[in-house]
């Protein structure tokens, strides 16, 4: 299931890519693109938290979810089965790029490092619902960056979070921005 899973965000994000294109030569804007991606990446998100991961576990309480799944014989965390799918994918175009990111990160290699990063998370909980888009410039390429609201879909988002010894944010609802997911595209 897991690698069903991986393949079909890879497949579902390089489709789109092939599909659009990704920039103004192709006739959609780096916005309308990031926003495609977005919504394939936001729905297979849902969809692996709410009717795999609670559903497994919570609900039918079969089998648990953990950041060491591989040890644990557990299901992979939707972040880690995010940042799966975000891997397979650098393997196979360099026309975008996503990540998922956090103010209050419990790994932190998923901290904001550029200032594009900070200011648009900062953004998306300063203001529910809405998204970030600006130019950044690095290592001397000129990218197009969107960070989106990632916000906790299900009780078990929340409570995982809250839970997780190294969480700095244990007061999370159904609901609330968690962090952001980070696409770029390189313009030019």
């Amino acid at each position: 299931m897991k690698n069903t899973l991986k393949m079909t965000l890879a497949a579902s994000s390089i489709a789109i890519l092939s599909a659009c294109g990704g920039d103004k030569e192709a006739g959609i804007s780096p916005q309308q693109f990031t926003d495609a991606l977005h919504l394939v990446m936001d729905s297979d998100r849902a969809v692996y938290t709410k009717k795999v991961v609670g559903r497994l576990t919570k609900e039918e309480k079969v089998i648990k979810a953990s950041e060491h799944f591989m040890d644990d014989k557990a299901l992979p965390l939707p972040a880690q089965m995010f940042r799966f799918g975000a891997e397979t994918v650098a393997e196979k175009t360099d026309k975008f790029s996503y990540s998922l990111q956090s103010l209050w990160p419990i790994n932190s290699q998923n901290a904001p490092v550029t200032a594009v990063e900070k200011e648009g998370l900062q953004f998306i909980v300063d203001n529910p619902g809405k998204n970030f888009y600006k130019e950044e410039t690095l290592g001397g390429k000129t990218y197009f960056t969107a960070i989106y609201p990632d916000v906790a879909v299900a009780p078990v988002c929340a409570s995982c979070h809250n839970d997780h010894k190294d969480s700095p944010k244990t007061d999370f609802k159904v609901g609330d921005v968690m962090g952001g997911v980070v696409i770029r595209v390189p313009l030019g």
